[in-house]
């Protein structure tokens, strides 16, 4: 595939991998993506009506600040 280039061992196996990020730029990023999220999925989570009442506490004390 052009713009990809595989690195490899000295018995061939693939090793690595050279993306040119002028031509898969958008892919690296995908790719990135998932490493993070892999990354973090056993983080602690938070729920959306949390955040929800986190930020709609601190807009209140903003606006009454």
């Amino acid at each position: 595939m052009e713009g990809i280039t595989y690195t490899v061992d000295a018995k061939g196996k693939r090793t690595g991998v050279i993306i040119d990020l002028k031509k898969h730029g958008e892919l690296w990023e995908d790719i990135y993506d998932n490493l993070l999220a892999e990354q973090r999925k056993n983080e602690p989570r938070e729920s959306l009506a949390s955040v929800e009442r986190r930020m709609k506490k601190k807009a209140s004390r903003a606006a009454h600040g």
